[in-house]
């Protein structure tokens, strides 16, 4: 009989091992995935003293504030801007991360502060600005002979950017460059010049050439006229 029970027992221990396993693991399914932990500002009633915490829950959020401020408990929580009182978890999961939050503890209430904006906006995020255009200048020099490189960025809407590299190089350089240009530029006005002067060369001569040949029509028609007429017999008339 004692060696039945003995065996009995050594049987049942692992049923109930695996057993409590199952169990704890059903609810672990059953209770979901653990919330990540979020930030959160809180201070004292006289705003003297505050501190930053991270907590997944209500509960949790009122452990860390009474700890971190060393408040005896119980504590209550509330809004730090407008004095709302968070009491349920719907509630708090509503908060954003960095929610600025004031702990109460018994007999105490929420005042005003006295500078609302800075307060205000301890718990307020920026509002979200959208850039259109933005241009930025960057002066440089690659050389110290050189008198400047200037680099223009321009991105419109975060998206596109456009950027332009201008870069000048010594002033030696620059005087050949510009007496380069000078040169080309005066042998172009050159060329035009003398292209033009011929073209009205040419028009000048043509000219002259019809006017030749018009004095040579002219002279054959001169040679059939006479060149004096004889001259009329002269009678006297008597009176």
């Amino acid at each position: 009989m004692d060696y039945a029970k003995s065996l009995s027992q050594r049987l049942a221990a692992p049923v109930s091992k695996c057993v409590s396993a199952s169990a704890s693991m059903t609810q672990q399914l059953l209770a979901g995935p653990a919330l990540a932990p979020r930030p959160f500002r809180v201070c004292n009633g006289e705003r003297s003293l505050r501190k930053g915490v991270m907590a997944p829950s209500l509960a949790e959020l009122l452990r860390q504030a009474q700890l971190a401020l060393a408040l005896p408990a119980p504590i209550a929580l509330v809004l730090d801007e407008d004095g709302t009182a968070v009491e349920t978890e719907a509630f708090f999961r509503t908060l954003e991360e960095g929610t600025a939050l004031m702990a109460l503890s018994k007999g105490q209430t929420w005042t005003a502060p006295k500078t609302r904006g800075y307060q205000a906006s301890l718990s307020r995020k920026p509002p979200r600005r959208i850039d259109v255009a933005c241009v930025t200048f960057d002066l440089y020099k690659t050389h110290p002979k050189d008198l400047g490189c200037l680099n223009v960025k321009a991105t419109l809407y975060g998206n596109y950017t456009l950027s332009y590299d201008l870069r000048c190089c010594g002033a030696r350089r620059l005087v050949k460059e510009a007496l380069r240009w000078g040169l080309f530029t005066m042998q172009a006005t050159g060329h035009v010049l003398l292209g033009t002067s011929c073209y009205i060369q040419q028009l000048l001569d043509a000219t002259e050439e019809e006017q030749k040949e018009e004095e040579k029509s002219l002279l054959p028609l001169q040679n059939l006229l006479p060149c004096s007429l004889p001259a009329l017999p002269y009678k006297k008339v008597l009176q």
